[in-house]
């Protein structure tokens, strides 16, 4: 009986730790996200790589989303997709 109840317990904090690295990675790559659509917003992204930022954005507000949904691995799949977005962006104005 206390094995049992050993091995539930420790199928259970496996979960909740697995779990939460989603959490943790999606937080980071929303907030990296975030920091790289506001640079291209100041550098002009918005004229000179108008489809790059329109995607960024709406790659992070479906993250966003997704996020408060608690869906954190969707979140941090469009958090990456925006980051992508707006590194594009950012190089397509550095060429003009």
């Amino acid at each position: 009986m206390k094995k049992t109840h050993l091995l539930l317990m420790g199928f259970v904090l496996l979960s909740f730790l697995l779990s939460g690295c989603y959490y943790f990675s999606a937080k980071r790559e929303m907030k990296d996200a975030e920091k790289l659509i506001l640079e291209l917003k100041a550098a002009g992204g918005e004229k000179l790589a108008p489809y790059e930022y329109c995607s960024a954005g709406s790659n992070f507000g479906i993250s966003q989303v997704e996020f408060y949904n608690n869906d954190f691995k969707g979140a941090q799949k469009f958090a990456e997709q925006s980051k992508s977005a707006a590194e594009s962006g950012l190089t397509q104005v550095k060429k003009k």
